[in-house]
């Protein structure tokens, strides 16, 4: 008969026509069109055709939508956003019954309050010697312009020429935990 070589060689050969045999009837039936034809165009390639221009479009106007057209459109309506962000509302200034200055110190420590409430550093809070518990005090650095605004719910402090004793979370927010103690503006609000 011949080589292995030979009839692996003849039984590849085959089975190629075989595929592209199945391939092109399949096609003519994927078409429904079961004419040679359609099967040797199949396998010829399409002929190279210049697309067609699109004939020019006229743009739709206002008018022809049913609106009126200004002559010239608004350069701020075309300017701004569609949507504008709503402004934040503005906080009213509170009253303030009392102001001073002095220095301030501040504490960390767990304990109990004048108050009865647990200490807690991270609340901004603060200790006065005579203002009532719950006031709201506008604590401003003097170095540094940054203000806070606790309440009292401590008594203190107790050293001398001190008036405010803040929690550590205040008086971080004022920026005096590196000196310990600073000068401040108090503001008691109503």
């Amino acid at each position: 008969m011949g080589s292995p070589q030979a009839r692996l060689r003849t039984i590849l050969i085959a089975s190629g026509i075989a595929v592209a045999l199945l391939t092109a009837g399949a096609f003519t039936l994927f078409n429904g069109d079961s004419s040679a034809e359609s099967a040797q165009a199949a396998q010829t390639s399409p002929q190279a055709t210049t697309p067609q221009a699109d004939p020019p479009r006229t743009a739709p106007t206002r008018a022809s939508r049913g609106g009126t057209r200004s002559p010239e459109p608004s350069p701020k309506k075309n300017a701004e956003p569609e949507h504008k962000p709503k402004p934040k509302p503005k906080k009213k200034p509170r009253k303030v019954l009392q102001s001073g200055s002095c220095q301030a110190s501040y504490y960390w420590e767990g304990q109990m309050t004048a108050s009865g409430e647990p200490f807690d550093p991270t609340a901004l809070t603060a200790a006065h010697k005579t203002l009532p518990m719950g006031s709201k005090v506008r604590v401003t650095n003097k170095n540094n312009g940054r203000s806070v605004i606790v309440r009292i719910n401590d008594r203190g402090p107790y050293a001398g020429g001190r008036c405010l004793d803040l929690s550590k979370a205040a008086m971080t927010k004022v920026g005096g935990t590196g000196s310990g103690v600073i000068p401040v503006r108090y503001e008691v609000l109503a």
